[in-house]
């Protein structure tokens, strides 16, 4: 086994709201961060570019912000795992199945990919192996999972120790937004002083439109509700920094009690 890179991180980076949160999070603890980008047959590749553009631009934000441990740019990176949406029918990558507005009574919503997050994060952990990175993060939630089985913490866990046992590595996988939901995810990425690139710059939305979204699928709907919920509270704080802060200790310490 090789000695354990503790000054790299590599972020699975999508270029919507979460992930780019996570790639903050990562330049503030990290020395060195690598995004690795995936095209797996979504219908709206534009956030391919979108990830390049804000990864591009990750380095110099950071540092502005006196985050950037290491100082140095995002290296960013792109793969093709397009036999993903060979594998199943959903809406994300098929554009003849009309989108689940709700999580359905028994099963996730059609906007499930299976086995999505078990390959990037699978695929990622080779491409970092290969350039001796043990520390991969992604911005998968438990709180806000919408439904997805492999966003849950169970799933993750499971899946480092597979890795590190297939591998015969010390992979950590850092899940920053595990146990915190959209209203908590807008409070962090305030703190981390990207609040209005995120809002702006980012595409969450299922139907490709970038920044605010459509405001009509779960992705837009999910997302606003946490910013309405988060400016909500900071309208009266004394500043929005210090607002993000006290909010996010407050829910955390509602969830823990």
């Amino acid at each position: 086994m090789r000695p354990m890179n503790k000054e790299t991180a590599l972020v699975i980076f999508s270029g919507g709201q979460d992930s780019t949160t996570c790639l903050f999070w990562a330049l503030k603890h990290f020395q060195k961060v690598v995004a690795l980008t995936f095209t797996y047959g979504q219908k709206h590749v534009l956030e391919v570019k979108m990830a390049e553009k804000i990864a591009a631009k990750a380095g110099e934000v950071a540092r502005k912000n006196g985050l950037n441990c290491g100082g140095g740019d995002v290296e960013w990176h792109q793969m093709d795992v397009s036999f993903i949406s060979q594998l199943s029918h959903n809406s994300l990558t098929d554009s003849s199945i009309e989108m689940d507005q709700e999580k359905p009574a028994e099963g996730p919503p059609n906007t499930f990919v299976p086995g999505r997050n078990l390959f990037f994060i699978s695929v990622a952990a080779v491409f970092a192996r290969e350039r001796g990175i043990n520390h991969l993060v992604t911005g998968v939630s438990q709180t806000d999972y919408s439904g997805y089985p492999d966003c849950r913490d169970a799933f993750i866990k499971a899946l480092n120790v597979s890795l590190n046992l297939g591998m015969d590595e010390q992979f950590v996988v850092h899940t920053p937004l595990m146990w915190i939901d959209k209203a908590q995810t807008w409070a962090k990425a305030d703190r981390l002083g990207v609040l209005e690139l995120i809002r702006h710059e980012t595409l969450t939305c299922y139907n490709g439109i970038p920044g605010d979204g459509c405001g009509e699928c779960p992705a837009c709907k999910l997302r606003r509700a946490g910013l309405e919920e988060y400016l909500g509270f900071t309208r009266d704080a004394s500043s929005k920094k210090e607002g993000g802060e006290k909010f996010e200790q407050r829910k955390i310490q509602t969830l823990k009690s």
